[in-house]
C-alpha cells in the first residue's frame, strides 16, 4: 500500500492505495487549498492529512501538484501561488514530513492510474491522457512507461494556445453546443494525431461524465474513450508511483 495525495486550485485529497487493485483502503480525506496557495500553508495542509493516516515509516508517499516538475521543482503554477515557481517543492515536502515522497505533475499521476488500473488498463502501445478542464492537462504513457511533463494544452493551434479554445473553460465561457465544442476538439485531438501517431486517447475531466454529448462528434482513427477513475486519479496514480509500480 501507499499513501496518495492530489493538490489542486480548490482542492488537497489523500487516500490510502492498494497499489496492486488501484483501489483506497481508506475514506478519502479532503482540506480546501488555502487561499492564495501558498507554500507553506499547502505544505501544512499536506502534513495534516498525512497525520490522518495510520501508516509506518516506510509507507511510500506520492504527492501531485499542478505544475511542470523537474527533478523536484515546480517550473510553473496553475490555480495557486506564483510562489512556487522555480520552488525546491519535493523537498519543502520532504522536509516537513521527515521522509522522502515521490512528487509529481496531476495530469501525469492521473494518466499513469488510467494506464494501468482504468479506461487504459489493457491497452499496449502509446496512450494519450488528456483532461478537459480549466485548462488541458495532459500524460504521454508508453507502455506503461510514463513520459512527464508534456504540455498538450499549450500546443499552439490555429495562432492560439490548444486549451484556450478547446478546454471545457471555454465550452462553458462562451455557451457553446457540444456540437460547436466538438468541431474545436476535432481539431485538436486530429492534431494530437498527427504529432503522435497514438494507440489510445482516454479523455478525463469533471466534463468526462458527460462524454456521451461530444465523444461520438469525433471522426479519429485513434480510439477514444472516457477516463474511469474520476477524481480518484491523482490520488491513486501518486501511490501507485511512489511504490514503484
Amino acid at each position: 500500500m501507499a499513501v496518495g495525495v492530489d493538490i489542486g486550485g480548490t482542492g488537497v485529497k489523500a487516500a490510502l492505495v492498494d497499489v496492486k487493485s488501484g483501489e483506497l483502503l481508506s475514506d478519502r480525506e479532503k482540506i480546501a487549498t488555502p487561499e492564495g496557495g501558498e507554500p507553506d500553508a499547502i505544505r501544512d495542509v499536506v502534513v495534516e492529512l498525512i497525520e490522518r493516516f495510520d501508516i509506518d515509516d516506510d509507507t511510500p508517499i506520492g504527492v501531485t501538484f499542478p505544475a511542470i516538475v523537474r527533478h523536484g521543482r515546480t517550473m510553473s503554477a496553475a490555480n495557486v501561488s506564483k510562489a512556487w515557481i522555480g520552488l525546491e517543492a519535493e523537498q519543502l515536502f520532504e522536509d516537513a514530513l521527515g521522509r522522502d515522497i515521490h512528487f509529481v505533475n496531476d495530469a501525469d499521476a492521473a494518466g499513469f492510474a488510467e494506464d494501468h488500473y482504468g479506461a487504459a488498463k489493457d491497452a499496449s502501445g502509446l496512450v494519450i491522457l488528456t483532461t478537459l478542464g480549466t485548462g488541458i492537462g495532459g500524460a504521454l504513457i508508453y507502455n506503461g512507461v510514463l513520459i512527464p511533463n508534456v504540455e498538450l494544452g499549450h500546443l499552439e493551434l490555429d495562432g492560439h494556445d490548444a486549451e484556450s479554445r478547446a478546454a471545457n473553460s471555454a465550452r462553458e465561457r462562451e455557451e457553446l453546443s457540444w456540437e460547436a465544442w466538438a468541431a474545436r476538439l476535432q481539431r485538436y485531438y486530429s492534431h494530437l494525431e498527427f504529432i503522435f501517431s497514438p494507440d489510445l486517447f482516454v479523455v478525463g475531466g469533471g466534463v468526462s461524465k458527460s462524454s456521451e454529448q461530444f465523444l461520438p462528434l469525433l471522426d479519429l482513427k485513434t480510439p477514444i474513450v472516457p477516463a474511469m477513475l474520476r477524481n480518484n486519479a491523482g490520488i491513486i496514480g501518486a501511490a501507485a508511483l511512489a511504490r514503484g509500480v
